[in-house]
């Protein structure tokens, strides 16, 4: 893609970083392969005491791709992977589409509606699942499968935990399961039910070979569906490639074979998989696998793991910085975190690389972009509080979001981006594509500014405006206020209807541990640090805020908590 010279921001790009990534014209599949060829001895997966290396990671996803093949997988069909992080994961990711399949990449906390409405909207074939999760996909699929809600659905692999333990842990597993009363009663055997284990070992060690073109669609990534019902993002396999080749470049102290990459973030979202699993293996680094983020637990794994590399969002570092015992934790082996998912305070970031001596940066991104677009440099100049600068060959722009023209540096207005990353469209769903593609520019929903140095600043998403008396009021300026506070751990702010002003200012506060402030304390502090229309008027304070499952607020959620209880007639607030 042609960059315009003019683009401001390359004149900050650092001297390593060239304009444009240079993009393999490869298959994501082909990255294991390469990978597995150049460092066949080398460590790619960590998991609790196990070691896989490349050579054992590419048998075992070659014979998932020719497992699914045998089952009557074919190119283009999709197949869902509803797991935690752990080796089984990755297996099958590139099992899949070593398969020629599509992956369809399915949050393991998915209530019932939630993953009928995927499985039906995607198509799938085949699942590879969790023991535990099997009683939530079983009702799901119904008491007689070919007859429910996702008769395409034919073949059920499923897998535990115990599959991916070294010796002799794997062989404690059961009993800890009996003892915590979580042995789910899978039908093996029936229904196209198969365990995982016995799937390999009865599968060809190699799979048929299968064509892929790079332009092809690999994964399916639902949207949170924060905006109606989930959509599925189709990502093509140049612009999964593209975004880890662009990360790379940004990255560019990164040594190949050498890395190492700790997966706090759930590979399930398309943040932990395109900078965690898909840029592991385009370096051939070595990925720590967490099931989840348990604060001791991740505390203990940098100790002893000794990760370089730790991509979270601001809800990672915070927990671990409020930690008692953080200081006792040796984390100097950190040298590179990309924080995405929501804004980074400040103090969060300085506090944080203080610690642990490495660089802590923002950046940005949608699932619509594979997704990172922006991230400030990590070794040159940076604007703390921006998004910072376009990747390499990513194009962006603030514009009107009445008139579409592009506005000057420090207007505010909607963020559209181009680049090799954005996705193909929406599945199944061409009036949402052309509304979020418009001449090659995706609409991201969010407003910016950018500065005249090429810095990006997210101002807010345009529905989370507030409008108060007549004045746009940001939430995120107000919430990055709250965070400065020393006495805040989270911030949360939503505009609630007001008979006077229209709507008006609610903050949710979590305040740290053994900390005691009252609302009266926050609204003298936001009273000196805002003009007065920002200022909230009512506090709410909660032991925490509803997130996903990488750490962003939903605002969503509170403002129908709101609603529902404003139809009750009740307050549930603190007024100021």
């Amino acid at each position: 893609m042609d960059q315009p010279q003019a683009s401001p921001w390359l004149r900050n790009y650092p001297g390593e970083v060239a304009p444009e990534a240079e993009i393999p014209d490869l298959a994501i599949g082909d990255l294991l392969l390469q990978a597995a060829a150049k460092y066949p001895a080398n460590e790619a997966l960590r998991f609790f005491g196990k070691r896989t290396t490349y050579k054992e990671l590419l048998a075992a996803a070659q014979r998932m791709a020719a497992g699914l093949q045998a089952a009557g997988v074919g190119k283009g069909d999709r197949v869902a992977i509803m797991l935690p992080n752990c080796p089984q994961t990755v297996v099958s990711y590139f099992g899949v589409l070593l398969a020629g399949a599509v992956v369809v990449m399915t949050n393991p906390l998915y209530v019932e509606r939630e993953l009928e409405h995927q499985l039906k909207d995607s198509g799938a074939v085949a699942i590879v699942t969790l023991d535990m999760l099997y009683p939530r996909l079983a009702r799901v699929r119904g008491d007689v499968p070919e007859e429910g809600p996702v008769p395409q659905l034919r073949k059920v692999i499923v897998t535990s935990i115990q599959d991916g333990l070294p010796f002799p842990k794997n062989l404690l597993y059961p009993f800890k399961q009996y003892r915590s009363g979580q042995q789910p009663n899978v039908p093996y055997g029936m229904d196209g039910v198969t365990r995982y284990a016995s799937f390999l070992t009865k599968a060809p060690k190699l799979p048929s070979e299968v064509r892929i073109d790079p332009a092809e669609v690999a994964l399916l990534q639902y949207t949170g569906g924060t905006t109606g019902v989930a959509k599925g993002v189709m990502l093509t396999h140049r612009s999964m490639l593209a975004n880890a080749a662009q990360c790379a470049a940004w990255f560019y102290r990164m040594q190949e074979g050498k890395e190492r990459f700790l997966a706090a973030l759930p590979l399930f979202h398309v943040f932990g998989l395109t900078v965690i699993m898909n840029l592991s293996v385009f370096k051939a680094g070595s990925i720590v696998l967490l099931p989840r983020f348990e604060i001791a637990t991740v505390l203990q794994t940098i100790r002893d793991e000794k990760p370089s590399i730790f991509p979270g969002a601001p809800t990672m570092y915070v927990a671990l910085l409020n930690h008692p015992d953080v200081k006792k934790y040796d984390l100097s082996s950190i040298q590179v975190c990309i924080s995405g998912s929501a804004p980074l305070p400040l103090e969060v970031q300085t506090q944080f690389e203080r610690l642990s001596g490495g660089r802590l940066i923002e950046g940005y991104g949608l699932t619509e972009a594979a997704p990172v677009t922006h991230a400030n440099p990590l070794w040159t100049k940076r604007k703390i509080g921006t998004i910072g600068l376009p990747l390499p060959g990513t194009q962006a722009k603030v514009v009107d979001m009445v008139t579409g023209e592009e506005l000057p540096p420090g207007s505010i207005g909607e963020l559209l981006i181009k680049g090799p990353q954005v996705m193909q469209g929406y599945w199944n769903k061409p009036e949402a594509t052309a509304a979020a593609l418009q001449d090659g520019w995706l609409r991201t929903g969010d407003l910016a500014q950018i500065d005249r140095d090429g810095f990006f600043t997210i101002v807010d998403r345009i529905k989370d405006i507030i409008i108060a008396g007549g004045f746009n009021i940001y939430p995120r300026e107000v919430e990055e206020v709250l965070y400065e506070h020393p006495g805040v751990r989270d911030a949360a702010v939503i505009g609630v209807k007001d008979p006077y002003r229209g709507e008006t200012v609610k903050a949710f506060i979590v305040l740290r541990k053994d900390v005691n402030v009252s609302s009266m304390q926050l609204d003298r502090w936001c009273r000196e640090r805002l003009a007065v229309f920002k200022v909230p008027h009512l506090y709410e304070f909660r032991d925490e805020l509803p997130m996903t499952m990488i750490g962003k607020v939903l605002r969503r959620k509170l403002q129908e908590e709101e609603e529902r209880a404003a139809s009750g007639n009740d307050g549930g607030g603190e007024a100021t």
